[in-house]
């Protein structure tokens, strides 16, 4: 080849390169620009929409609380925080929103896919997608690698006794805030940041609590019940060792229980308590000195009160010294008792012992007591054996436990008290009636109505109530509410049980009868037989009875 022809190749070499340089420059510029476009069109979309400027999606720390642990008295824990994992997005980057939606259910229960895809649809720079995802779950939306998803690690709390004390615990919201129970109404406590960790402990004892759950669901399946309580409570410092409340709910799965097991019997609820209000009657009665344990009534024939009539449910047909009133629970008697007390006196002691108005305690769902529209002398006799006014059972147990206490009305705590607190008490019968109220209630166990509730080595004094529950305007025949409200050690009182059945059926063991001496009472007794040793309660060697009480005509006319 000549020069001349090497001279030309390598003019159209370098032309070519020149031309194949030039094309690669512009589609390099091309690329450039259209990614600088598609970065611009992502800014527009995630932070200059609608013309504000939006950063990253941001979490503030306070979604939701961390919750100190709640303890029983002896420590046991009852309700502690976990950390959980919840699932989050900013729907300003979610591309196909109804995609990520389908891909998500795939590897998350209980999602919708139409919902999540609404809310990724919003643009807005957080919404909630799941909370409390399991690992596998958070694992497997990782592995999705769609962006714009989020986790945050958070409390979660968790009732590791599930459905026990499930009442007076409470439950709390996705966002862990207290929604019910204590939970709720110590949340600025249990939410404070400043306790460091310090556990809130309660007044509860883990085991009695058990224990009386354990017997209350026993009682109520052989009773065929609707419901039912069960309190136990020291008589001298208020502490609430125990409260339940049947139908009950697993707190861990609090927001999706049903509102029957939701339903705080023991502390919403109010009732007519029949007979055992005639406790307070009595101490009424006797504590207002117009009448004594030797004071006679008429209960040969019932009461007619204009076109009502008043009577008794094993009637004596005779007349009844007070002792014998309360032991045999007679309705005429009682009524008569109130009636020579009279009605401002007994308005004046009813209030006095807390029951005309809601018991608040750290449990907020406190029930409003029911009282007589009018308050004439009919009401005044009906009020004492128990009807026309319904309270709730917590007010009935703190009720109860200043009638044996001395006469000392203390408000109820479900906190666990330092044991050298001195207790502030309200005075509402004197020493000597309250010794003479413990009397006649241990009578009741060993010669009344109440004798299936005494525990050999732990004599029990009680009243039992049987109430037929109000219906339409009068009261139906065949539906009951039984009650046993007792106390042990009988003269030496430390702590006091309440039973409460709601509709029992009777058995073949109870030859039929649903009253509170078949039900209630036997349901206290196995209680008490429980719990007594777990409360170092000692066994008392001899079973004492009530000290001697003018409980026939023959000792009537000794006193006299």
């Amino acid at each position: 080849m000549s020069e001349e022809d090497r001279v030309t190749l390598d003019g159209v070499a370098k032309a070519a390169l020149a031309s194949t340089r030039g094309r690669l420059m512009v589609v390099s510029l091309a690329f450039l620009l259209g990614f600088t476009i598609l970065i611009g069109r992502l800014a527009e979309v995630t932070m200059l929409r609608d013309g504000v400027v939006r950063g990253p999606a941001q979490v503030t720390d306070n979604t939701s609380l961390s919750r100190v642990d709640i303890t029983d008295r002896n420590g046991e824990i009852l309700a502690t925080d976990l950390r959980g994992t919840s699932l989050y997005a900013d729907a300003r980057v979610i591309w196909d929103p109804i995609e990520a939606a389908q891909s998500l259910a795939r590897v998350v229960t209980g999602l919708d896919v139409e919902a999540v895809a609404r809310k990724l649809s919003t643009h807005q720079a957080f919404v909630w997608i799941k909370r409390d995802l399991s690992s596998r779950e958070r694992d497997q939306v990782h592995d999705l690698g769609i962006p714009g998803l989020y986790f945050r690690d958070e409390p979660r709390r968790v009732y590791p006794n599930g459905r026990t004390a499930a009442h007076v615990l409470g439950y709390v919201s996705v966002d862990n805030r207290g929604l019910a129970g204590v939970e709720h109404g110590l949340e600025e406590t249990i939410s404070d940041k400043t306790r460091d960790g310090h556990p809130l402990a309660l007044s509860l004892d883990l085991r009695v609590q058990h224990a009386v759950q354990d017997e209350l669901a026993s009682a109520m399946a052989n009773f065929r019940a609707i419901g039912g309580v069960g309190i136990v409570m020291h008589v001298d410092s208020g502490e609430i060792l125990a409260l339940c409340s049947l139908p009950d709910f697993d707190p861990n799965e609090g927001v999706s229980a049903p509102k029957d097991g939701l339903f705080n019997r023991a502390t919403l609820g109010v009732f007519e308590m029949g007979s055992t209000f005639k406790t307070f009657t009595t101490a009424m009665a006797l504590d207002s000195g117009k009448v004594t344990l030797t004071t006679r009534y008429d209960a040969r024939k019932p009461l007619q009160v204009g076109r009502f009539t008043i009577s008794d449910f094993h009637p004596e047909n005779r007349w009844l010294t007070v002792p014998e009133i309360f032991m045999h629970s007679s309705n005429i008697g009682s009524a008569e008792m109130a009636l020579d007390v009279g009605t401002d006196a007994q308005k004046a002691f009813l209030a006095k012992m807390g029951f005309m108005q809601p018991l608040v305690t750290e449990i907020r769902e406190a029930g409003n007591p029911l009282m007589p529209r009018q308050w004439h002398d009919l009401e005044t006799m009906t009020v004492g054996y128990g009807h026309g006014i319904a309270v709730s059972p917590l007010q009935m147990a703190a009720g109860g436990a200043a009638i044996v206490n001395g006469g000392k009305l203390v408000h109820p705590t479900l906190l666990r008290r330092p044991s050298d607190e001195t207790v502030a008490f309200t005075r509402v019968v004197s020493e000597e009636t309250s010794r003479q109220m413990r009397d006649l209630l241990r009578l009741v166990v060993t010669s009344g109505t109440g004798t299936k509730a005494d525990v050999l080595g732990y004599p029990v004094a009680g009243k039992t109530g049987t109430a037929e529950k109000a219906r339409g305007g009068g009261y139906a025949h065949t539906k009951l509410l039984s009650s046993f409200m007792g106390v042990f050690p009988a003269q030496h009182p430390e702590y006091l049980v309440l039973i409460i059945l709601d509709e029992p059926q009777g058995t073949k063991q109870t030859f039929g009868f649903a009253t509170a001496g078949w039900t209630a009472a036997p349901t206290a007794g196995n209680v008490i037989r429980r719990i007594a040793p777990l409360l170092n309660v000692p066994v008392t060697p001899t079973d004492p009875g009530a000290r001697r009480l003018p409980t026939t005509m023959a000792a009537y006319e000794e006193a006299h």
